[in-house]
């Protein structure tokens, strides 16, 4: 029993109108709701996903976790109870907000607001992208990920790995530790790193197209200060990307091209070649970090580290030829 997917987020924010720009004409989210002090966006069918409270604060404010049906909902809190872990029965004026047929709150060892739910609400027209982009990859793996600061792993790691029944997925210990782990074929919907703090690191969101995240890229590096990771591609979930300050001060990371994982094999491990094949530029690392960070990139380009481009029917065409790197893992697999 465990959540199967990140169903929707809610955000803190200084005011509103930073958060309408950002969100609607750089990530092409749909703006669906909008008062004084609070935004609601939509990245697919769901009436929204993202919600943003301008409260004065920073960060993320709540996690929604979604499991099937009301009965998942209720033997979860019920097993919750007897874990000993705090529960409390979300309200139907909070169901409404949150736009679901029924939730439990919770918090997580260091404070973080958690929140199960089942029963999205799916809006009666189709989805409006802010800009032009091909969509969203949400559906059953949900809206995309989350890593969040932590200043220890033993803060956590049990939480949510052995109450909330998250799986590891894999890890890296350099340049920086992070664990991974996943609750449905998306390689990781929730990571933590372990940087001494307690805090928003970054969500992600995935797009259809390598094109978007391209003409995205453009945006971003069009706006002074908005860049915080360059163009790179992932060594864990094969995801090409690059990331931006959102005005709520933690990163979104804006990617297309996820590998999908079998849940019912899976081995984690640890991944010795670090966060990325190439790319990835942190500016937010300390430089120490940074050097060690290229190093290992430089290091993956030495070994001639590769991966598979991940893509789904409609999305690509096949050229002619062959390829050599390609069919010489072939050739080793076969062999082995």
């Amino acid at each position: 029993m465990h959540p199967q997917a990140l169903g929707y987020v809610g955000i803190r924010a200084k005011d509103t109108e930073d958060w309408s720009g950002y969100g609607r004409d750089l990530l092409g989210l749909q703006l669906v709701d909008k008062s004084r002090s609070s935004l609601a966006f939509r990245m697919d069918d769901r009436k929204q996903r993202i919600v943003i409270d301008a409260d004065g604060g920073e960060g993320i404010k709540f996690f929604g976790w979604e499991v099937a049906d009301a009965a998942a909902l209720d033997a979860f809190a019920g097993d919750l109870e007897r874990k000993g872990i705090r529960v409390a029965r979300g309200s139907r004026a909070l169901a409404d907000e949150r736009r679901v047929a029924d939730l439990i709150v919770l918090n997580d060892p260091v404070g973080n607001r958690v929140e199960i739910f089942h029963g999205a609400e799916v809006a009666g027209d189709a989805f409006r992208p802010g800009r032009n982009i091909s969509g969203f990859r949400t559906g059953a793996l949900g809206l995309g990920h989350v890593v969040l600061h932590v200043e220890r792993f033993e803060d956590v790691m049990a939480f949510y790995r052995d109450t909330l029944g998250f799986k590891v997925s894999d890890y890296f210990l350099r340049p920086y530790p992070v664990y991974f782990f996943h609750v449905n074929p998306r390689h990781h919907s929730l990571a933590f790193a372990a940087t001494g703090k307690n805090a928003v690191h970054h969500m992600m969101l995935e797009l259809y197209s390598l094109d978007d995240v391209g003409q995205g890229y453009d945006l971003a590096t069009a706006e002074d200060g908005r860049l915080a990771v360059t163009l790179g591609r992932h060594c864990g979930d094969w995801v090409t990307s690059f990331y931006t300050w959102t005005p709520s001060a933690f990163m979104v990371e804006y990617g297309w091209g996820a590998r999908s994982i079998d849940v019912a094999s899976w081995q984690p491990s640890e991944r010795k070649e670090g966060p990325s094949l190439w790319g990835h530029e942190r500016a937010w690392l300390a430089p120490e970090l940074r050097e060690e960070a290229r190093e290992m990139r430089l290091a993956n380009a030495r070994n001639g580290l590769r991966r598979p481009v991940q893509v789904i029917d409609g999305n690509y065409d096949v050229m002619t030829g062959v390829c050599p790197w390609f069919d010489s893992v072939k050739s080793r697999q076969k062999s082995a």
